[in-house]
């Protein structure tokens, strides 16, 4: 039945590419997998295969590959990714050393994958449960651990009529899970090798700010002055409160731009997540405040901004940093992004509803660093009671911080317990 699925999904997927680039895309890399693997796989090489869906999985297993790489340079670093959002942007990633798609799940291309690379061991993240691939693994006895996996009561595996698919769990040598309830939903099915080791992306957004870069433009903007000596920059006498809004879409933008354009002390600076003509258009239609694209500013010509537009990728993990308060986008339509990259850095964080599987976004509400707002009500009591309560600012910021620090750790507890 499986692979009845895996044909006519295979067919879906080939009927897509003439209707999506994106799909395309991910068709002709998988496609192309088997020939970068005969022309970059060492025979003599011992092979750890890191397998990540997209992007936010990539980042929850970085931690570990950095950390074997470091430690354990006799091993090679295979990664792969199923969706062009992880692979188009870390395709050259500098800590593995071969990096491809992962070939649709048949039996034919699970084996000859396989057969390439005979790997040592394999790390899945998080999710994906490709059936094939984990038997044909446990059929040759190779470890295979999933790493920060989080699993609820209405998946497939926990239902009367998912029994069949639930015996592709018993693949893996150890689960490294999140919390307490995904290792009972997975000792109620017979499954006892499992770990609580939280989730490495506490480690990983550490890593982040620890290498955090200053960003003269934006210190321009927000009239800073530099000090090499600590992560924060040191503001002068005329320093505004500053608002940050990372990944935004347009539903978070309505609440926040109609605030910031009523309350003009503030300044605002807008990472959003789709970073597209149309969308940047859309955001300055908005606004009625002088407002000046990233990529357009200078050190001389922000200083008079009262907007700040991030229209480039790859500085958002370092911006937050100048935040009194953050906002995270996503929590009115697909989920919220990465709320833990601001939290990092001792910033309260303000998020949309759609947060409820978001194990950090409700860790953080609990702790007292994040808020989840429904409207633009809501939104402007919560922004009066932090811009006009100082000692309330400063403790959520604290708490937001302490959060991060207090789940860091899941990185060391998994290698702990595997062994290379």
């Amino acid at each position: 039945m499986y692979n009845f699925f895996i044909f006519l999904y295979n067919i879906g997927v080939w009927v897509a590419t003439f209707f999506s680039k994106k799909v395309s895309t991910m068709w002709k890399g998988e496609h192309e997998t088997f020939r970068i693997l005969q022309e970059k796989v060492d025979p003599n090489a011992k092979y750890i295969w890191f397998h990540a869906a997209s992007l936010g999985e990539f980042e929850q297993g970085r931690p570990i590959m950095e950390k074997i790489k470091k430690e354990h340079p006799e091993y090679k670093i295979l990664l792969t990714f199923f969706s062009p959002s992880g692979y188009e942007v870390r395709k050259n990633y500098a800590g593995a050393d071969i990096i491809v798609y992962l070939p649709i799940d048949t039996i034919g291309n699970a084996r000859r994958f396989l057969r390439t690379i005979r790997p040592v061991m394999a790390f899945f993240i998080k999710y994906e449960f490709w059936s094939n691939y984990l038997h044909i693994l446990k059929h040759r006895q190779i470890p295979l651990y999933s790493v920060s996996s989080i699993f609820r009561p209405n998946q497939i595996f926990f239902r009367w009529y998912g029994k069949g698919y639930g015996e592709v769990l018993n693949c893996f040598t150890h689960f490294f899970v999140q919390n307490e309830e995904s290792k009972q939903l997975l000792h109620s099915i017979g499954i006892d090798c499992v770990s609580i080791t939280g989730d490495t992306r506490f480690d990983r957004v550490l890593q982040i700010r620890d290498a955090g870069k200053s960003l003269p433009i934006v210190e321009a903007f927000l009239g800073l002055d530099s000090n090499p000596n600590t992560q924060q920059p040191t503001p002068n006498t005329q320093h505004s409160p500053v608002f940050i809004a990372g990944s935004s879409w347009p539903p978070d933008e309505d609440i926040f731009i109609k605030f910031f354009n009523e309350h003009r002390n503030w300044k605002l600076i807008i990472a959003p997540h789709v970073i597209g003509e149309d969308h940047l258009k859309q955001i300055l239609s908005k606004l009625q405040r002088k407002t000046i694209r990233y990529t357009e500013a200078t050190t001389e010509n922000v200083r008079d901004a009262e907007c700040l537009i991030i229209d480039c990728f790859g500085l958002l993990s370092s911006i937050y940093r100048y935040a009194d308060v953050t906002y995270v986008g996503g929590g009115f339509g697909v989920g919220i992004h990465n709320v833990l990259e601001a939290a990092v850095w001792n910033k309260p964080v303000i998020f949309g509803p759609n947060n409820k599987h978001f194990q950090e976004a409700l860790g953080l509400i609990k702790a007292g660093g994040g808020f989840e707002i429904k409207d633009y009500g809501e939104f402007t009591g919560l922004m009066r009671k932090l811009e006009g309560n100082n000692d309330f600012l400063q403790k959520t910021s604290k708490e937001a911080g302490q959060f991060v620090e207090s789940l860091a750790g899941a990185t060391d507890k998994i290698l702990e317990e595997v062994k290379l």
